[in-house]
């Protein structure tokens, strides 16, 4: 049962949600305006630290630093 990240067409709204089955993963409505509109994203969920210390996504590389000893 895997979560999906949306975000409605209409209004902007971004929104998780739990979807039980594959076939139903594009059936999802927007909790805020009730748009069928919503286009699915990649959910980013399992990027971040445990810590919290390791900045964002974007912020990150699995790449060496460079000039870093």
């Amino acid at each position: 049962m895997p979560i999906y990240a949306y975000r409605c067409c209409e209004c902007g709204e971004e929104f998780e949600k739990l979807v039980l089955s594959a076939a139903k993963a594009d059936q999802v409505v927007c909790p805020a305006c009730q748009a069928k509109e919503v286009e699915r994203r990649p959910a980013l969920f399992g990027l971040g630290s445990s810590t919290g210390t390791a900045g964002s996504a974007a912020d990150r590389s699995c790449a060496p630093a460079i000039g870093g000893g």
